[in-house]
């Protein structure tokens, strides 16, 4: 089956120092990949270098087989949207606004918004069921309708594949189940394909079809959530004792901390 994203042997980071590390996977079409790992595995800099915020110092990336460095940014765009975990805006946009500038990838050169542009952000604003917000001012916004705003302006690209960097941070359990049900909605519904980082990992197991678990900038396992988070694996990587037990209703890991302490090897 051919790979939608090929990460073949990437290394990159921040200067001449590299965070990622010959790190090899695929991502397939219609996957839901959740990437986890303690602070400091590299989460958030393998969705930069695979969201092309970051240039890899070695390796390639290849999007639907083409090389991501002789693509287009406009064209890349068109294909993959990034959602990054910060999200500051420094101007009064309404959410509308914000929402168009989705479809900047699809203009040329000081072309301005045509009915088709209109009409892919009002599909995003009814995915994402953010319509009552288009005329609010982005500052305005709690903290859970601004991460959908931006999550509407990523859709508003049309894109075949949704790179987000830990959407539920610093939201609350509402908000928390109402961005990962609407990714779930994309994903089985639309086919999206989604790539998430996430800390949750109780999270990661409920919504994602397969896990990718950093360490130290290098995967340390892959697989489904049932593979991937055995207690084994957890109090490896994150130095903690746990239990994992099953969810009861979906049958899926979920892992409780344990008072305990591990014991240094």
């Amino acid at each position: 089956m051919r790979a939608l994203y090929r990460i073949d042997s990437i290394s990159g980071g921040y200067g001449t120092i590299p965070v990622i590390r010959e790190m090899s996977f695929d991502i397939q079409s219609g996957d839901f990949l959740g990437i986890i790992g303690p602070n400091g595995s590299g989460k958030s800099t393998l969705l930069r270098l695979i969201s092309r915020v970051l240039p890899p110092q070695k390796g390639r990336l290849l999007l639907e087989d083409k090389p991501v460095n002789n693509m287009h940014l406009k064209e890349f765009c068109r294909k993959a949207a990034f959602v990054p975990q910060d999200t500051l805006i420094n101007f009064s946009f309404s959410a509308e606004e914000i929402v168009l500038m989705g479809r900047i990838p699809h203009l040329k050169r000081m072309q301005q918004e045509t009915k088709s542009d209109f009409a892919a952000a009002e599909k995003a604003f009814c995915l994402t069921g953010t319509q009552e917000l288009r005329g609010r001012l982005i500052d305005e916004l709690s903290a859970g309708e601004r991460q959908l705003v931006i999550i509407a302006r990523a859709l508003a690209q049309e894109p075949i594949l949704l790179l987000l960097d830990e959407p539920t941070a610093h939201l609350d359990i509402g908000h928390q189940a109402q961005i990962m049900n609407l990714l779930r909605r994309l994903n089985r519904e639309q086919g999206m394909t989604i790539v998430i980082v996430l800390h949750d990992l109780n999270l990661a197991s409920e919504y994602c079809h397969r896990l990718i678990l950093l360490n130290q900038g290098k995967v340390f396992k892959q697989g489904v959530p049932e593979e991937v988070l055995t207690y084994l694996n957890i109090e490896e990587v994150y130095k903690t004792v746990v239990v994992v037990n099953k969810n009861p209703i979906s049958g899926r890991p979920y892992i409780l901390l344990s008072s305990q302490e591990k014991e240094k090897q």
